[in-house]
């Protein structure tokens, strides 16, 4: 598929109940502490205070467009959910359920997943800055050479016959949007096989050969072959095309540096820990003999996207 800047999403972990229920046994099994100034209690239920500050907590992880809110109309909805919850969990302890052992499963799994999701949000938050996103930019867009780019159509089908047929009806004079919302099985068919503007190395070598070779309103000559199908291609317009500004793409090269950084953390993290494994039944693993050869593993399948590297 494209080489394209993919748009970023914040590394964040949402709320769970679970999460909840370890914090409210966490403040149940030891004595209530002094209010701070400025935060003061605004209930108690069965006399587990809940604070201002949990409440305004609440309103950070609420979408945006219902943090906009005016306070006093948001605060005492969300008491309201906040009492009902507590409520609810102290109906479930008096049913002994944090005694279950399925449910201190999930609240322990809970817990690590609230842990690691910390762990990381520290790790990467001092890597992943502006100046950071800045650099690679320079690095690695600013300064790339403008490059040749093309807006082409094509009509993709199974066999050459069929791509010939096609294109003997576009040089009899066939509109070729229409021949490809007709014929092709490939992407943009029902925009007349329109792939929008590509660079050579979007494509896979064969498309991109032939597509480059032509000049704006001209059809391929030939059907050309690639590991999707034939091609019956067109190109609509050719233009020279600057490096994207830091604007555009600052966000998409966020979420690349946090990906990146994430995966080196768990990396640091795997390195520092002490891992013992085990069979799935539980027994020591076999000891791999150093003259049996491994066992192969198969590539990952391409998958069957269309044309786009």
């Amino acid at each position: 598929m494209t080489r394209r800047f993919r748009p970023a999403q914040p590394v964040r972990a949402g709320l769970v109940l679970a999460v909840t229920l370890l914090a409210a046994s966490a403040l149940m099994a030891q004595p209530t502490p002094a209010t701070p100034p400025g935060d003061p209690v605004v209930a108690r239920v069965d006399g587990d205070p809940i604070l201002l500050s949990d409440l305004t907590a609440a309103a950070r992880d609420l979408p945006e467009e219902v943090r906009g809110a005016p306070q006093q109309m948001l605060l005492p909805l969300l008491l309201d959910q906040m009492i009902a919850g507590r409520a609810v969990t102290a109906a479930a302890r008096r049913a002994r359920l944090d005694q279950d052992a399925e449910v201190r499963a999930r609240i322990r799994r809970a817990e690590e997943q609230e842990l690691q999701q910390a762990w990381l949000t520290r790790e990467i938050s001092a890597r992943v800055t502006d100046a950071a996103i800045r650099a690679r930019y320079d690095r690695e867009v600013a300064g790339r050479p403008a490059e040749e780019e093309v807006r082409a159509r094509h009509i993709l089908v199974p066999t050459e016959t069929e791509a010939r047929a096609a294109l003997a009806e576009v040089r009899g004079g066939a509109d070729f949007t229409a021949v490809a919302q007709r014929r092709s099985t490939g992407p943009g068919s029902r925009e007349g096989g329109d792939l929008g503007f590509f660079r050579r190395a979007d494509m896979v070598p064969e498309f991109a050969e032939a597509a480059f070779a032509l000049q704006a309103g001209q059809v391929s000559e030939n059907p050309v072959r690639s590991p999707f199908g034939w091609h019956v291609i067109k190109v609509e317009e050719r233009r020279t095309a600057a490096p994207p500004p830091f604007e555009e793409v600052a966000q998409a090269i966020r979420q690349q540096l946090m990906e990146a950084e994430v995966q080196a953390a768990v990396e640091r993290a795997r390195g520092e820990a002490r891992v013992e494994r085990f069979n799935l039944d539980g027994t020591a693993p076999r000891a791999i003999d150093a003259a049996e050869p491994p066992t192969p593993v198969a590539p990952p399948a391409r998958p069957g996207a269309p044309i786009r590297r």
